[in-house]
């Protein structure tokens, strides 16, 4: 979470840490960064009430991205890798359709992946971005005003702050 509000910070951002449900009703944009396993996580936020929330959110056209956990926990349920895990290292995206979250960045850039679990969208049109890490890893997601990436952008360099810009221009 620290190093989301730094590179948040970084591009100029005013950032507010909460899960006070009425300041987050109140953002211009919300991202929900995450680590760790896909039940626990879903309890804590129900424990919090913000499940309801991020619905409301999202209903209601804010822009929010989910990151990491944040993307699976955006879909009912999460799978086991394959491969080692967890994967942790650079990997190269792939953009199967044009995205605005991906404005401005070459296919083939790398981004760090530091996760134990990946996303397999249901709907393929979703997908943003797709890496290979044995399986084709839906690396990222954009539906209306939901965006997520199961990659961390705030640790991806150069690539990655001009996600997050990309990100922060949405209204």
């Amino acid at each position: 979470m620290k190093s989301v509000e730094k590179a948040l910070q970084f591009l100029g951002e005013d950032v507010t840490v909460t899960r006070d449900l009425c300041k987050l009703l109140e953002a211009d944009r919300v991202v929900l960064p995450g680590v760790g396993a896909f039940g626990a996580a879903m309890e804590r936020l129900e424990g919090y009430g913000l499940t309801e929330v991020i619905h409301r959110i999202t209903d209601r056209g804010t822009p929010f991205l989910g990151i990491c956990l944040g993307l699976q926990l955006l879909f009912e349920e999460s799978e086991d890798e394959i491969l080692k895990v967890p994967q942790i290292g650079w990997n190269d995206l792939r953009f199967p359709k044009e995205s605005r979250l991906f404005k401005g960045v070459p296919e083939g850039s790398f981004v760090y992946f530091v996760h134990s679990y990946y996303l397999s969208a249901a709907d393929f049109k979703d997908v943003a971005a797709t890496t290979e890490y044995g399986v084709t890893v839906h690396a990222a997601v954009e539906h209306d005003n939901v965006f997520a990436c199961q990659f961390h952008p705030e640790k991806s360099d150069r690539v990655g702050l001009q996600i997050l810009r990309n990100f922060i221009s949405f209204t």
